[in-house]
């Protein structure tokens, strides 16, 4: 009776059952037992601005935060993401009635998605997409509709006629990232323009998940739908401050958006985690007030670091799609004589001493993602350069 009831129910609720333990729990616990240097999972191996981490220490000492913070966020963050909407991209917002601070923007997705999703409603979702997507549409009674991104001329591009052919009477919620993990593809004006025009045509909602904002390289440029017209009042726009400031075990994110929709998201919001990470929230405060030269110089140190693995990688033999956002590289290991990435990603370890994600478990249709892996550059420079030499072996 191991697992089960006495009337042979299975005690996970089915809209689970189809997620197990993740494949980032698989893969971290294999660079363990290996020895490997783990390009899996997506955190730093360095954490981020000092005084962003003395802004917690000072706000623990001062008793900042210690007791539950109000549920909408500390005042101070709040008005400090409303400031940084306005600097970054011309956004408005009023602090009181239009952001929530969220525990991650894991949370704020759940929430957002427990709120505007009823059972029966389809939520079209660009694949392959980050684990929790599909989880948290399961949990909403949603009905997930992939369109897929496909490699087109060094890069993964979004057909814009199939995501118009995906939209039915049923949909009712688009769920955009961009900039796209696990791709790094970033949408362009031109894209964003016309996924506007579809949402306000279709009536349908948008949920951006924006948390890359500050990581695009090259000549890619990050806008946020919610700045295009019709768009404000249908968007709900995500992000954190994980992976611009390297704190990501703080997990403080937040949403903006319209009052009726933050209202909406807060109502689910507050029976998730209620409140969190208040210390935290004082310090992230601070950090988005950081000079533009801090974003700077944390873009050009992860372009050197994607140079670095990127390069690494097409000397092993790969076909390196070069991320024009996030802290990704998607590579496809076809020319490697391998097709099944799975596979792949757990012999890699023992062949190469490196871990990297199969990229096919962010895939519904896991044909179309069964030859590309996923590896995070998010690491030191020196420790990519080893992770680079000891793929070479795969080309001897």
């Amino acid at each position: 009776m191991t697992g089960m009831t006495s009337s042979s129910r299975p005690l996970l609720n089915r809209r689970l059952a189809e997620f197990g333990t993740t494949i980032f729990a698989e893969m971290s616990a294999l660079a363990l037992s290996t020895g490997s240097i783990n390009l899996g999972q997506g955190f730093p191996d360095t954490d981020g601005p000092e005084e962003v981490r003395e802004a917690a220490v000072r706000a623990l000492r001062d008793g900042r935060g210690n007791q539950y913070p109000p549920g909408p966020g500390v005042p101070e963050l709040r008005a400090a993401v409303v400031a940084h909407q306005e600097r970054r991209y011309g956004l408005a917002y009023d602090p009181d009635t239009e952001v929530l601070i969220t525990a991650g923007a894991t949370e704020a997705i759940a929430a957002a998605l427990l709120a505007l999703v009823e059972p029966g409603d389809e939520v079209i979702a660009l694949e392959p997409y980050y684990d929790s997507y599909a989880a948290c549409i399961a949990m909403a009674g949603g009905t997930r509709v992939p369109v897929t991104l496909r490699p087109h001329d060094g890069a993964f591009r979004l057909d814009l006629d199939e995501l118009r052919a995906a939209v039915t009477d049923r949909t009712r919620l688009l769920l955009l990232n961009t900039p796209h993990n696990p791709t790094g593809t970033v949408l362009t004006r031109a894209e964003l323009a016309a996924i506007a025009e579809l949402a306000v045509e279709r009536d349908l909602l948008v949920v951006t998940d924006e948390v890359y904002e500050h990581l695009v390289f090259d000549d890619a440029e990050h806008i946020p739908l919610a700045s295009f017209p019709g768009m404000r009042e249908r968007t709900v726009t995500i992000s954190s401050a994980g992976k611009t400031y390297s704190f990501t075990g703080w997990k403080v994110g937040w949403v903006t958006a319209s009052p009726a929709l933050v209202t909406a998201v807060r109502s689910a919001k507050q029976y998730l985690t209620y409140v969190s990470a208040g210390p935290f929230q004082y310090a992230v405060a601070e950090a988005l007030s950081l000079p533009d030269s801090y974003f700077a110089e944390f873009r050009a140190d992860m372009l050197a670091k994607r140079n670095i693995l990127a390069g690494g990688l097409e000397e092993a033999g790969f076909t390196v799609y070069r991320p024009a956002g996030t802290y990704f590289i998607t590579a496809d290991i076809r020319p490697l004589g391998e097709t099944d990435g799975i596979a792949f990603c757990r012999t890699l370890p023992e062949r190469a001493g490196v871990v990297a994600i199969p990229t096919a478990v962010f895939y519904d249709h896991r044909d179309q993602g069964a030859p590309f892996v996923r590896f995070a550059f998010c690491k030191q420079a020196h420790v990519l350069e080893e992770a680079a030499t000891r793929l070479k072996a795969l080309s001897v």
